[in-house]
């Protein structure tokens, strides 16, 4: 069933999406796009953070599909909508969300609009799975809100601590009590499955992987970053504790050949209290964010502006170097 939704920059056309995954996951999505679909110049895959459901990205996507792009939003399985059967026999780690399920969502994309240039937007940990795709390599635009690898140091200083009490001491053992992390009954995110939990729980060093088998299994995400050529625009934000601007740096570092243009913003600059994490999603502020990615990435339909003029870049067109230990 399609669904046309009236937006003050054009009407959008929304239906619903089922993807097969290589190994057999039915992975559940929503395509938004412009209503007279002859007028899409770009088509869009969103990369959900773990444990954000898709359904959190939708204000976004029916933004971007009402100014010109084709977008698929979807939800990694076992969570959200693509959540099926229990969840304590699910087996999948992080390393299926990447090879398997954003390698579909790319694939989907690719079927339904073939002419169109291939563009992403990923947020939080998705900015680190979304490389294993094999059709990453065709991405011609590319922005990362708030990117970071769960790596503890990373997190922002005021916040570190008790991040790490969470998610590296609590999550770990919650998980192995429950059989899974119950993030919706602590109102932390998602449930998550034991074993992408214990992945996240695990990032206690700045390298992927505890254990030879890990070191392994996260050599499998890491293999295809090199192929990654993308105009990449990376938004962060002063006060987000997960992935302050530095914490970008050790998710680029791993994308050698991105040209990448980085703009940091504070609450102040958007006349807010806070904006954290979230604030990438979360109306009003969010709508700033919404235009850079849109300017950025459906540049034959939106009119090019100057960033916002107390966010310039900070880096633009080479690729990072390398945080300490990384």
């Amino acid at each position: 069933m399609t669904t046309v939704e009236m937006n003050g920059d054009g009407a959008v056309a929304e239906r619903p999406a089922t993807v097969r995954t290589a190994d057999g996951a039915r992975l559940v999505g929503t395509w938004f796009e412009p209503a007279h679909p002859r007028t899409a110049s770009a088509a869009v895959l969103v990369v959900c953070g773990a444990g954000i459901p898709a359904r959190f990205y939708e204000h976004f996507a029916r933004y971007l599909a009402a100014r010109g792009a084709a977008v698929l939003t979807f939800d990694y399985r076992g969570i959200g909508a693509s959540r099926e059967g229990s969840i304590r026999k699910l087996r999948s780690g992080m390393e299926d969300w990447a090879v398997q399920d954003i390698a579909s969502g790319f694939a989907e994309v690719r079927k339904q609009h073939p002419d169109l240039p291939l563009c992403a937007v990923a947020h939080s940990v998705g900015t680190l799975l979304m490389g294993a795709a094999p059709d990453a390599a065709r991405l011609r635009r590319l922005v990362f809100f708030g990117p970071h690898t769960g790596y503890w140091r990373d997190y922002g200083a005021r916040w570190r601590w008790l991040l790490y009490g969470v998610w590296h001491v609590s999550m770990p053992a919650l998980t192995r009590m429950v059989g899974y992390f119950p993030g919706k009954r602590l109102r932390l995110g998602e449930d998550l499955p034991p074993r992408v939990a214990l992945d996240w729980a695990g990032r206690r060093r700045p390298e992927l992987g505890r254990d030879p088998d890990e070191a392994r299994r996260f050599r499998q995400i890491l293999s295809r970053y090199p192929e990654i050529r993308a105009d990449t625009l990376v938004l962060s934000i002063t006060d987000d504790a997960f992935a302050p601007p530095a914490a970008a740096r050790r998710v680029l570092s791993l994308y050698p050949n991105l040209a990448v243009t980085q703009e940091i913003v504070a609450p102040a600059d958007l006349k807010c209290r806070r904006l954290g994490h979230f604030g990438f999603l979360r109306r009003p502020a969010s709508e700033f964010f919404w235009q850079r990615a849109a300017q950025w990435l459906i540049v034959p339909i939106v009119e090019q502006h100057a960033p916002h003029a107390n966010t310039p870049p900070i880096q633009s067109g080479r690729p990072y170097p390398p945080p300490p230990g990384v």
